[in-house]
């Protein structure tokens, strides 16, 4: 999963982006602004693996990865948000957005606008996401509508549909509502898709709040319930977090009992982003190895084979299926066969959440 952290200067991004990877870039943002674009890779927690690993001592063992990206913030509040121009490629590739609202008061690192209003920058990049594509799609509608004179008339109908999926997705942006909600026929989706549509991808608010302050909510903030809605949040401090991360982890444990934090940003943001965008993760076992994929739950099993490899969708047989919990308790593949435990899938089997599997391919 690739996920690139955005938000208006001073909101804490790469604060929150050490707390996430145990970093160390420079978050002191003097300037209002990075000049570094930071990357970072978080391993997945998943105690199912370790489980595994027990019973079949692998060569290694391999957990779903999450791959964070810090984009530079712009240079000053009048002018782009970063989103576009020279990063938009990069926010085009991710799977999921984090936004940073800034929810923390502090007078050595000063609101760009002179006032701390989570609920305004919050609506604010949301809406450059909105605008971004809007700026997409009027360029596409006019080269449509341009080159419609020289399409051949055979090939109009097809045009006109392309045309009209733009059209219908131009329209529900103008209203304020994201891709990811509008309703899509699968061929135009299959049209808009092409466009790599930033509002298609699904957000999540980290809204960084102060030390000692209270968490916060969507449903706290008076905004617009399109542009908002099905976005994901967490309330964290960011700057505890990134410090807690840089700690021994024994010592930051009991410093984290102490201050009744509960989970690390990281399971935070992990479990919020897995939450919204609807992920499961499978698990595959050996001698080689054990590792967890991540896909969208009920995924059908031949799109999770592909996952692995493509040429596993090409030549998929049938999956050979067992719940974790069900192998835990038989404790073998051989045992949960006799069981009747051990399942045999075909190609439209929805994959769940902790399900070991598999995949008889032909190759």
């Amino acid at each position: 999963m690739d996920t690139v952290i955005i938000g208006l200067p001073q909101s804490g991004k790469t604060t929150l982006f050490n707390a996430l990877t145990l970093g160390k870039s420079d978050a002191s943002g003097a300037s209002g602004s990075a000049t570094e674009m930071n990357l970072g890779v978080v391993k997945v927690p998943d105690t199912r693996l370790d489980s595994l690993a027990a019973v079949y001592q692998p060569r290694k063992v391999v957990p779903a990865e999450i791959r964070y990206t810090d984009l530079p913030g712009p240079e000053s509040m009048a002018k782009s948000q970063g989103i576009g121009g020279r990063y938009r490629n990069i926010l085009q590739s991710a799977t999921a957005f984090l936004v940073v609202v800034r929810a923390f008061n502090n007078d050595t690192v000063p609101h760009p606008t002179g006032e701390v209003n989570p609920a305004k920058d919050l609506e604010t990049m949301l809406s450059e996401l909105v605008f971004a594509d809007l700026e997409v799609l009027e360029r596409a509608s006019t080269r449509l509508a341009d080159q419609m004179n020289k399409t051949k008339p055979a090939d109009r109908p097809t045009a006109n549909r392309h045309k009209d999926a733009v059209e219908k997705a131009r329209a529900g942006l103008e209203r304020g509502i994201p891709v990811r909600l509008q309703a899509f026929t699968d061929s135009e989706r299959a049209v808009l898709v092409n466009y790599q549509l930033l509002t298609d991808k699904n957000v999540i608010a980290v809204f960084n709040t102060d030390e000692d302050g209270e968490s916060m909510s969507i449903a706290d903030l008076d905004l617009d319930a399109d542009l908002t809605r099905g976005v994901g949040e967490v309330s964290i401090s960011a700057r505890i977090e990134a410090e807690l991360a840089m700690m021994d982890p024994d010592e930051a444990a009991e410093f984290r009992a102490d201050l009744e934090l509960g989970e690390s940003a990281t399971s935070q943001v992990i479990r919020a982003s897995y939450d919204t965008l609807g992920l499961v993760s499978f698990l595959t076992v050996g001698e080689d190895e054990v590792r967890a994929w991540s896909v969208p739950g009920g995924v059908p099993a031949v799109d999770a084979a592909g996952v692995i490899h493509t040429d596993f969708t090409r030549g998929f047989i049938r999956a050979e299926v067992i719940a974790y919990d069900d192998f835990s308790a038989c404790g073998s593949m051989a045992q949960g066969r006799k069981e009747g435990l051990l399942r045999s899938e075909g190609k439209t089997y929805p994959v769940r959440d902790g399900d070991i599997i598999n995949f008889l391919v032909n190759t």
